[in-house]
């Protein structure tokens, strides 16, 4: 029997041998699927849902005209979905975790926000309670706060009643020091500038039409944005990456298997008898490879397939890329395996291990969650793991719609990782012979 007819009746035997497990073919198969459909629908999905808005509490306990703008903005808002409660049932609400976080505006803020606005002294508090495991979203809860909370005050302060209130009492105050100090004159020609302002104002929306009577006083914001998504591809779909992530873990926790495998047939005596035939170690471990590495390929294929259809994932980028960085995975997951294999004392104490070697890799490389999600430290050290580059070259090659040349340094990689575990575990097989 020449080596290559061995080689192939090996790859065969190993392929049937895959195949003929129905059960671990379709657990395979269906987990990365479903992790995949799970995970893309936590990420934004197809990129078309609505984003949900921030549940917020609100406990109303100032009712000056301003307390009841404020109130009123916040709930017009359409980032939060805000609901009323008392306090004691806000504090139950953010502390059980129904809530993500709740505004309490206390008794006589109205009047003191006014006060501090031009003195910047004695300034009142907002409390504003908040989940803790909901701390990406206190930003987001702060600012629309303060965007209601200053357009309001100001609103009042330079055409309300309370303002002119305010204002009328501090000109009386600053006409009676404005004899002794030439720092109070100048504020009070201040004052009735503001005041004469005030008036004027006051004229303008008694003839103004109920359009611009309604229309928001007040500060506001100077500028508003335009939210452009940019990328190579087509629109982000969140299902892209999320394959892309379970394919990876699911297909080394096969590469694991085949490992484990060879740890079973030399506990059993079949890999003796496999070597006693003439063919040498070389060729055993060569089919070896070869049959994972089509397996693995295969897997990752049909995966996106379905991820394609059901779920409208786009190769955008190089199809070759895509293939490319799939066979090279491919090639890597088989080259750790016989790692697994060659360094392995009993099949369970190897399982144990390469699970664990392989979650960490998984988790650090991306695939649970976008690798730029990680600290910069972090995202600097991942890149000496094959995973990372691995869920890069995917997406790179769908969404990202990016050309070859990315998928090339991904590939590079993958080849280099596959022969360094390849040249160890034939080392450690050939060493094991002696």
């Amino acid at each position: 029997m020449s080596s290559l007819t061995a080689l192939k009746a090996l790859i065969r035997k190993d392929l049937i041998l895959f195949l003929s497990d129905r059960r671990s073919l379709l657990l395979t198969l269906v987990m990365p699927i479903l992790l995949g459909g799970f995970f893309g629908y936590l990420f934004g999905g197809s990129g078309v849902a609505e984003n949900a808005k921030i549940e917020v509490g609100l406990v109303a306990v100032d009712d000056s005209d301003i307390g009841k703008n404020i109130a009123a903005g916040l709930k017009a808002d359409k980032s939060i979905s805000i609901l009323e409660l008392t306090l004691a049932e806000a504090q139950d609400q953010v502390r059980k975790g129904k809530l993500h976080a709740a505004i309490v505006i206390p008794a006589g803020f109205g009047t003191a926000a006014g006060a501090a606005l031009f003195s910047a002294r004695d300034k009142p508090e907002i409390t504003l309670y908040y989940d803790p495991s909901q701390t990406a979203l206190l930003a987001v809860v702060k600012g629309v706060l303060t965007q209601q909370v200053m357009q309001t005050v100001s609103a009042e302060m330079f055409s309300g009643k309370a303002g002119v209130r305010f204002i009328d009492d501090n000109i009386r105050e600053s006409e009676k020091r404005a004899a002794k100090n030439p720092e109070a004159a100048e504020l009070n020609k201040f004052l009735l500038s503001l005041r004469k302002f005030q008036e004027r104002t006051q004229g303008d929306e008694s003839t103004a039409s109920t359009a611009t009577q309604n229309a928001p006083r007040g500060l506001s914001m100077p500028f508003s944005t335009q939210d452009e998504a940019m990328s190579s591809g087509p629109k982000y779909n969140g299902y892209a990456h999320s394959f892309a992530g379970m394919s990876v873990q699911f297909i080394l926790m096969m590469g694991i298997d085949a490992g484990i495998g060879i740890l079973l047939a030399r506990r059993m005596g079949l890999w003796n008898r496999l070597l006693a035939a003439p063919i040498t170690t070389s060729t055993v471990l060569l089919a070896r490879t070869i049959s994972c590495a089509l397996i693995a390929f295969g897997l990752l294929c049909c995966t996106f397939l379905f991820a394609v259809l059901v779920f409208k994932v786009k190769i955008a980028g190089s199809l070759v890329g895509f293939l490319g960085v799939g066979a090279c995975f491919a090639l890597m997951t088989a080259t750790f395996g016989l790692l697994i294999a060659a360094y392995g004392k009993t099949p369970e104490a190897a399982r144990g291990l390469a699970v664990f070697a392989t979650l960490i890799m998984v988790m650090l490389g991306g695939a649970w969650v976008p690798a730029f999600l990680f600290p910069q430290w972090l995202q600097t050290f991942s890149l000496g793991l094959p995973t990372r580059w691995a869920v890069d070259g995917l997406d790179a090659m769908t969404w990202r719609g990016l050309g070859i040349s990315a998928a090339i340094p991904a590939m590079l990689v993958q080849l280099g990782f596959a022969a360094l575990f390849g040249s160890v575990a034939l080392r450690k097989f050939h060493r094991d012979e002696r």
